[in-house]
């Protein structure tokens, strides 16, 4: 330790989170030749290359990714040590909330959260994008976005907490033929065999169920998101796999039926991850327990 200063440490992070020692250099305010320099340093300090070139920039080593976890916190902590605990407060700010929720995950929570907000958060703006998985870890370090919601098993460099748990289910309108024949029985195979059924692209979980149960000839149509869904479900013969915490929420509920079916994925959670990077910043801290507060049912912290 007596080799380090916290300035290597802050260099340390953001190479980590941007993989590319210009843009390192670039965030930080120092020339690349300053910045490779300190980086020497570090790695002599430490006695470990750090980072090997890649062909876009540079990755971690295995002594990397297990410092940077160490290295995050400690800086998380500083800053919020440094930072005045008052300066924040959600009745009068007029931050920016940024979330990543696919369009299924902004149809289920954000008619929630903003009438939550108009409460206790009318100046805050909360902006909702969809990142590709790969780079949302990267996203959430780098304070482009501060919170992650959804299905997300590929991301596990982030703190998270599980929100709550949710199933696929099949929607049909309430006068199908096989609504009208099923009465309140579950849906088998040979039923699923019977059906003309709609894929959303956004959604590829859905998609990868239905190839998995070799139904990808009964696909009727392809659309990009779930939003024309109520619509088409309500005035055609067509039926979608779809999360049924969605599915029950689509009005009017009586022109719709909602059928559990014995398919090959279970039960799936759904979770909010933040960078540990940011997880002591005031506004943030106050935005993860309102998500928290709002929307867990059972959470365990990871």
């Amino acid at each position: 330790m007596k080799d380090l200063d916290l300035n290597l440490l802050r260099l340390f992070d953001t190479v980590y989170r941007t993989r590319n020692i210009s843009r390192a250099a670039e965030q930080l305010g120092m020339s690349q030749p300053a910045t490779s320099q300190a980086l020497t340093r570090l790695r002599l300090a430490l006695g470990d290359h750090l980072f090997e070139r890649t062909s876009g920039g540079v990755r971690p080593t295995q002594r990397a990714e297990r410092l940077a976890h160490s290295v995050q916190a400690g800086l998380a902590l500083l800053e919020a040590g440094v930072e005045d605990e008052d300066a924040f407060d959600a009745r009068t700010s007029s931050a920016e909330l940024r979330l990543h929720l696919t369009d299924i995950g902004e149809a289920r929570f954000l008619p929630t959260l903003m009438a939550q907000m108009r409460r206790s958060a009318p100046g805050i703006q909360v902006k909702a994008t969809t990142w590709p998985k790969e780079e949302i870890a990267q996203a959430l370090d780098n304070g482009l976005i501060h919170f992650a919601i959804g299905f997300l098993p590929e991301i596990d460099k982030t703190a998270k907490i599980d929100l709550l748990t949710d199933r696929y289910v099949l929607l049909m309108r309430s006068g199908h033929p096989l609504a009208q024949t099923l009465g309140r029985r579950s849906l088998g195979l040979e039923h699923l065999r019977g059906l003309e059924l709609v894929s959303v692209r956004s959604h590829a979980q859905t998609l990868r169920i239905l190839n998995s149960l070799k139904l990808e000839d009964r696909i009727r149509l392809v659309t990009s998101t779930f939003l024309a869904l109520p619509a088409i479900v309500r005035t055609t013969d067509l039926a979608v796999l779809m999360p049924q915490a969605v599915a029950k929420g689509f009005e009017p509920s009586s022109a719709f039926r909602v059928f559990d079916a014995r398919l090959p994925a279970g039960d799936f959670t759904v979770a909010l991850h933040w960078s540990r990077r940011h997880e002591h910043v005031p506004m943030l801290r106050w935005g993860r327990d309102l998500l928290v507060k709002l929307f867990k049912s059972s959470a365990r912290r990871g």
